[in-house]
């Protein structure tokens, strides 16, 4: 009689999940956020465009302590509509000059705009956003 080798063993047909990653530039290491993490996260951005830093600091206290995406997005949004507001502000003061004001004014809000609609975006897709031009000033 000839020996019958034992069947292979049954493969996984659930691959190992790939581990989050740190986004470049530092940052969120956490768990994979879900799906009411990855909502809030872009709320804090979105919201930031309307209410300037009024949206993403009143989410981030809600939800810090109950998800590390929220905590981290929501400071990340925070730190940069602060700056932002910091830098309008300025603008403001150089106002015995008006043109050149108003060309700084311009130049903020349409940067501030643009950045966080990039955020929203990224944070809707689970990705955290680390702003390019801020100061983090809550850690």
């Amino acid at each position: 009689m000839s020996e019958q080798t034992p069947p292979p063993p049954p493969s996984d047909p659930t691959p190992n999940p790939v581990p989050y990653e740190t986004p470049p530039g530092g940052g969120y290491a956490g768990p994979p956020p879900d799906k009411d993490s990855i909502t809030m996260g872009m709320l804090c951005h979105l919201l930031g465009i309307f209410t300037y830093f009024v949206g993403p600091l009143i989410i981030w206290l809600m939800k810090k302590d109950s998800s590390p995406f929220v905590d981290d997005q929501g400071k990340e949004a925070l730190n940069f509509q602060i700056v932002a507001s910091i830098a309008t502000a300025a603008c403001f003061l150089a106002c015995c000059l008006p043109p050149v004001a108003v060309l700084l004014i311009s130049a903020v809000q349409i940067t501030r705009i643009v950045f966080s609609i990039i955020a929203t975006v990224q944070a809707n897709q689970g990705i955290a956003y680390r702003y390019p031009v801020t100061f983090r000033l809550i850690k």
